[in-house]
C-alpha cells in the first residue's frame, strides 16, 4: 500500500484560489446585504409616512362625525320644540 501525499504547492494554490472565491463571495453579500437594508429603510419610512396620514385623516374624520353628530342633535332638539 502507498499513501500518495498531495503536492504541497497545488495544495497551496488551491486554498488561494479558494480564498480568493471565498473573499469575493463575501463582498458580495456584503454589497446585496447593504441594498437590502437600504431597501428596507425606504420601505420603512414610506409605510411610517402613510400611517401617519391614516392617523391625520381618522381624527379629521372622527372630529367630523362628532361635530355633525351635535348639528343632528341641536337640529333635533330644535324641531321637538317647534
Amino acid at each position: 500500500m502507498s499513501v500518495e501525499k498531495e503536492d504541497p504547492v497545488k495544495a497551496l494554490r488551491d486554498l488561494r484560489k479558494k480564498i480568493e472565491t471565498l473573499e469575493s463571495e463575501r463582498a458580495s453579500l456584503l454589497a446585496e446585504t447593504e441594498d437590502l437594508r437600504k431597501t428596507a429603510e425606504t420601505r420603512a419610512s414610506k409605510l411610517e409616512s402613510e400611517v401617519t396620514t391614516l392617523r391625520k385623516e381618522i381624527k379629521m374624520l372622527k372630529e367630523l362625525l362628532k361635530q355633525g353628530t351635535k348639528q343632528g342633535d341641536e337640529n333635533q332638539t330644535t324641531s321637538i320644540m317647534t
